[in-house]
């Protein structure tokens, strides 16, 4: 008999550690080579550590949330071979918010033995699935050992959880029941959701946020948009708001570019950027996540919304690349019809402005001679008020909502 040691891979971007966010195993588990039996992420990118050989768990290097220091010992394999160790290879690129394989060096092959009998079958594995997929089924109520998974080796999709409820199967949750609740569940924060907790704390811990809430008469843009939907060639996606705001907040930023900025407020930095890349946060199964859409000045109405449609769906399928997760120089938040009336988006640091779209409902808007029906939604955005004063800000929405009020300015060159 003899110990095998798997280290925990370098998960690349120069980091010294990741987060376990998963066990496939615990102690005592019998693995086979291949076999996943730990998740471990960084920044936004998951990542599967397979194991190299067969054998028998006999240690686990921490629990889920534990930060392990990369080529630190993460799980120990007892197996009938001669001791040895997993040098783990560089994970460089590894998509964000995507679940890869780590590549793990195999031991070097064995001399041929005797074969023995075939051991006893081993008991039923935690079913393969990513923690995007755990979270939803969580939440759904579904025990994913009932669902049949139709990825490859058997691994549990969100389709395959969406399928299992379709069909009826009566999730824990929804059982009825009259007696009186007293449980508690504690939920450690790991993985992409601590991440954003630790966004968020370092964007209203450090920066000064000034909120400026402005509504805006959409009734024109809404007409525009009805219009351009219907003759929409075969291929463009259909319009939403979004495309339009950020044509305009393109013309905006032409006239105030310092709102098109990032803070190094370490260095005392000031960074402005003549390109525009917005990001538009999305909701995904995992949590939120900030797709960006690259050089939008260079980017027409129909050009920018095959754009967002194309990241949104990378996002929340979870195939999004680091890149196109990283490098905006200025956000929008919308939550479409639940976007209420009035909100307090949250800075993304180290930006310097962010533009919170609230959702559009039909109001009396007073003429100067009687109350007309007006399509109207209010923008609420927030400032880092180091950077950018409340004169500069209320000039910076104002302009914004001139361009949406009379939306043949959007269009107009120069």
């Amino acid at each position: 008999m003899g110990e095998f040691v798997i280290k925990m891979p370098d998960v690349g971007e120069g980091v010294a550690e990741a987060e376990l966010v998963e066990w496939h195993v615990k102690t005592g588990d019998p693995v086979r080579e291949d076999m996943v039996i730990a998740a471990v992420m960084t920044d936004k990118a998951t990542v599967e550590i397979p194991s190299p050989v067969d054998g028998t768990v006999i240690w686990l290097a921490g629990d889920i949330g534990d930060r392990i220091a990369v080529k630190a010992p993460l799980v120990r394999i007892e197996t009938a071979e001669g001791a040895g160790e997993a040098q783990p290879m560089p994970i460089s690129q590894a998509p964000s918010a995507e679940v890869v394989k780590a590549e793990i060096a195999r031991p070097a092959p064995a001399t041929p033995v005797t074969a023995a009998p075939a051991a006893a079958a081993a008991p039923a594995e935690k079913p393969l699935a990513a923690p995007s997929v755990r979270l939803f089924a969580r939440e759904s109520g579904v025990d994913l050992r009932q669902v049949q998974g139709t990825g490859p080796a058997g691994r549990i999709l969100r389709e395959d959880v969406e399928q299992f409820l379709v069909q009826g199967a009566a999730p824990a949750l929804l059982r009825g029941g009259s007696a009186k609740k007293t449980a508690t569940e504690e939920i450690k924060l790991t993985g992409l959701r601590r991440r954003i907790a630790e966004k968020m704390v370092l964007s209203t811990s450090r920066i000064p946020h000034i909120t400026y809430v402005e509504e805006v008469d959409m009734t024109a843009l809404e007409e525009l948009r009805a219009t351009m939907n219907g003759d929409r060639r075969e291929g463009h996606p259909k319009l939403t708001v979004l495309p339009f705001l950020m044509r305009a907040l393109v013309k905006a930023i032409a006239g105030q570019p310092e709102v098109n900025a990032t803070f190094d407020d370490d260095a005392g930095i000031i960074t402005r950027h003549s390109a525009v890349h917005i990001g538009i946060a999305t909701q995904t199964p995992a949590g939120l996540t900030v797709p960006v859409v690259r050089h939008a000045e260079a980017r027409g109405i129909w050009d920018c919304a095959a754009e967002m449609v194309r990241l949104a769906e990378a996002a929340r399928s979870g195939t999004a690349t680091r890149d196109e997760l990283s490098g905006s120089t200025i956000t929008i938040s919308s939550l479409g019809a639940l976007g209420g009336i009035v909100s307090t988006p949250v800075i993304n640091h180290p930006e310097v402005a962010i533009i919170g779209v609230n959702k559009i409902a039909t109001r009396p808007v007073w003429d100067g001679t009687q109350f007309v029906p007006r399509k109207m939604m209010n923008l609420s955005s927030s400032f880092d008020h180091r950077i950018i004063d409340g004169w500069d800000a209320a000039t910076f929405v104002q302009r914004i909502r001139t361009l949406l009020e009379t939306p043949a300015l959007i269009f107009i060159e120069g």
